[in-house]
Parts: structure tokens; C-alpha cells; sequence
């Protein structure tokens, strides 16, 4: 069997690829009696094999020419599978302990092979409704945040580097239209794709569509998504998009990835949190009220970004007389005038972030894709009921966001609105 020309795999012609291909047989020791082989793409997207043999294992992500969650009637390029792979690589270059290792590439089957994240690694969103604590998570996710946009943007590299990456990346305009389309335009519209709890929050979706000063805010957010290539982004860094055991924290699914504005990472996985932190009385029981749990939530929140921005910083210090345009050396040269700057920049990517963060839960209550958060909670009622405190914080933090002068402030909004 010849792969020269797409064609989407299945059980029997993956193993064939496999066998094809160097890079991946020798995963397994060249060896294939004994290969377990499961599809497990739950997701929106693509096709996702786990391959297990006797001597080593690994991941096979395809990427269809359509949304498969809708069908063919959704066209989507596969290309996105070229700009995961080659996020991957990047992220997982400067952040190795947080990405996972990609073994194989195939642009014509928009196919990427990729380390295996074996047991107890559970997607972060299931570990939240399961109200299970990660000590590492906010360290790990920080971390990884603060190396990923810092090397990736104009702080670290030089304008012709940026605009030359930038330029590779516009090509992934497919998926940022439909970013563009399901965050900043659908919720605030009358559209066919939208949902919500309905009939309980058809007034809420309803005062959504007719908020001014929510749609100023959003139409201000939607131009910095698509005008601002301040750093390599994943995307759609969410708490669905994140892998977890109690030591390790695995960031996968970076096909969204361009140089976009940096609080569109750091927004969208806070806002996740809070989502996870909204839906948390839904899935309390006699036995476990999930108060403490909810604490943890907000300490997780609090602690991400104070790590991060302490994280930033420092990268930025070391790098201060390295390749980086964005504030020259023999300008910015002395120590008062570059902590005005790096106050004035973080202070905006702080608002930044809780702009987007907002954006993002707004979309999950009223918008096509809905998070397993509040999916879980199966009474519709209850479900409501935490859904629009969601929600109104979300409008509140997307229209009031210039106000928070840390994230301190954030956490006890949050907890007042709680």
C-alpha cells in the first residue's frame, strides 16, 4: 500500500503506515503481533490512534479534511496538522518537560506520530470534574507558558526572525477564522450553531446578543486576535488541551497555533479554570461538598499567574542583551526605565488576559462547544444555575477587566460572585 496521496487510515492500513516508517517502527521494536491499537479522538477534529506493543508504544494523529464532529459539510484543511506538528517542535524545544516528544511528520497524510502519555495521565478537564488537586499544575503550566511566549516574541527574537515566523504562521488562517467565528462573533449573534441550557438561560443568551458594552469589548479583543502577532501561541490552550498525572503536565493539540496576542493563552486556560471552579457545586455530594476543592481551584488560578509573570520576568532580565528588538539595550538602559516598562507591559497582558479568559467563558455557555465541566451536572436546572454565575462574571471581568490590579483581586470577585 503506498501513502503518496492522502487517504484517512483505519486500524489495518495504520499498521501498514507504521511498518513504512522508520521513525515509528522503531518506536515499537519493529515488532507487531501483539499491538493493541485504539481510536480514541473524542475530539472535534481528528482521527487519534493509540498504538501499544510489547516493546513501546506512541500516538498517531490524523487530521481530516472536514470537522468531524459535524461532518463533511464542514470543510477544514488538513494543513492544520503541518502547523501542529510544527508547534509542537517549537514548544516542546523550549518547554521539553511540558510537551510531548513528536517522532514522525507526514505533511501529505497530515499525519504526526508522538510520544505515547501513558497511564495515570488524564486530560486536566476530567481531573477537575473529578475534583482530584495537582500540586504541580500552576508551577508546570507557568512555566511553560513563560518560555513558549517569551522566546517566541520580539522580546527574545529580532524583527526579521518574527516576521519571518509570523509569515509561516498566517498560513494557518482556517482555524483562526473559526476561532474567530465561535469566540468573538456567534455568542453575540443570532446563529444555528449556538446552544445553552435551554429554557433556563434563554434570557441570559438573549442579554448577551443585546449588551453594547459587551459587544465593544469583544469587537476590541477580535481585533487584537487578529491583528497582534506578538508570540507563538497555541491557540486553544484549555483544560481540555492539557495532560496530568500528580508530577507531570503534558500540553497537547496546539493545531490553533499562530502568532497571536499572548493573553489568548494565558486567558483562555485561566477562564477554564474558572469555568472548572463555577461548575464545581454541580458535582458536590453529601460526602464532599467541594469547598476545599473550590479553594484549591482559586489558589491554582492565583498562583498560575503570579508564577508566570514572575517567570516572564526573569527570562526577560537574562535576556535583556540578547537578539531582542522589541526594547533595545543602549535605549532602555538603565534600571528605573526598564521596570516602567515591564510594568506597563505585564499590567497589559494581565488585562489582556482576563479580557480573552472572559471571551472564552462566555462562548462555553452560549456559544457550539460547550465544556464537560457543566456538561456532567445532569440535572438542567442545577446545571443553570451554575452555568449564569459563570456567565455573569464572565461579562462582569470582559467589561470591568481594567479595573483588577491583580490577580488577587480576580480570585475575590470571583469568590464574591460564588
Amino acid at each position: 500500500m503506498s501513502f503518496d496521496e492522502f487517504k484517512p487510515l483505519n486500524e489495518k492500513s495504520l499498521i501498514q503506515y507504521i511498518k513504512a516508517t522508520p521513525a515509528l517502527s522503531s518506536r515499537l521494536g519493529d515488532k507487531y503481533d501483539d499491538l493493541v491499537i485504539k481510536e480514541v479522538g473524542d475530539g472535534n477534529l481528528n482521527f487519534v490512534f493509540i498504538v501499544i506493543g510489547s516493546t513501546g508504544s506512541l500516538v498517531i494523529k490524523q487530521a481530516l479534511p472536514y470537522i468531524r464532529c459535524i461532518g463533511e459539510s464542514w470543510p477544514m484543511t488538513k494543513e492544520r496538522a503541518y502547523f501542529e506538528a510544527t508547534t509542537l517542535r517549537k514548544h516542546g524545544a523550549l518547554s521539553p518537560d511540558h510537551v510531548p516528544e513528536v517522532y514522525h511528520f507526514d505533511r501529505t497524510m497530515a499525519l504526526i506520530g508522538m510520544r505515547y502519555l501513558e497511564p495515570p495521565h488524564i486530560i486536566l478537564r476530567k481531573g477537575l470534574v473529578a475534583g482530584i488537586q495537582y500540586p504541580f499544575l500552576a508551577e508546570h503550566m507557568a512555566d511553560y507558558m513563560a518560555k513558549t511566549l517569551f522566546f517566541t516574541s520580539l522580546l527574545y527574537h529580532d524583527t526579521t526572525e518574527h516576521k519571518r515566523a509570523v509569515t509561516e504562521f498566517c498560513g494557518n488562517v482556517e482555524l483562526c477564522r473559526l476561532t474567530e467565528q465561535v469566540v468573538f462573533s456567534d455568542p453575540y449573534r443570532v446563529s444555528t450553531f449556538n446552544r445553552w441550557t435551554s429554557p433556563y438561560l434563554d434570557d441570559d443568551a438573549k442579554a448577551v446578543r443585546e449588551d453594547s458594552a459587551l459587544k465593544l469589548e469583544i469587537a476590541e479583543l477580535k481585533s487584537m486576535f487578529c491583528e497582534r502577532a506578538q508570540a507563538l501561541i497555541h491557540g486553544d490552550l484549555h483544560t481540555g488541551s492539557v495532560m496530568v498525572t500528580q508530577d507531570s503536565t503534558q500540553v497537547i493539540d496546539p493545531e490553533f497555533s499562530f502568532y497571536g496576542p499572548m493573553g489568548f493563552d494565558i486567558g483562555a486556560y485561566l477562564g477554564n479554570l474558572i469555568l472548572a471552579f463555577f461548575a464545581q457545586d454541580g458535582h458536590a455530594t453529601e460526602g464532599n461538598d467541594r469547598k476545599e476543592y473550590k479553594q484549591w481551584i482559586l489558589r491554582t488560578i492565583e498562583q498560575t499567574w503570579n508564577m508566570f509573570n514572575k517567570r516572564f520576568i526573569a527570562l526577560w532580565d537574562q535576556n535583556k542583551d540578547g537578539p531582542g528588538e522589541a526594547y533595545l539595550a543602549d535605549i532602555y538602559n538603565n534600571t528605573e526605565v526598564m521596570q516602567l516598562v515591564q510594568e506597563k507591559y505585564m499590567r497589559n497582558l494581565f488585562h489582556d488576559s482576563l479580557g480573552f479568559g472572559a471571551a472564552k467563558m462566555i462562548r462555553r455557555i452560549v456559544g457550539v462547544a460547550h465544556v464537560e465541566d457543566f456538561e456532567s451536572i445532569k440535572d438542567d436546572k442545577q446545571r443553570a444555575v451554575c452555568e449564569r454565575k459563570a456567565l455573569e462574571f464572565g461579562k462582569m471581568l470582559l467589561k470591568e477587566r481594567r479595573k483588577f490590579k491583580c490577580i488577587g483581586e480576580v480570585v475575590s470577585a470571583i469568590q464574591q460572585q460564588s
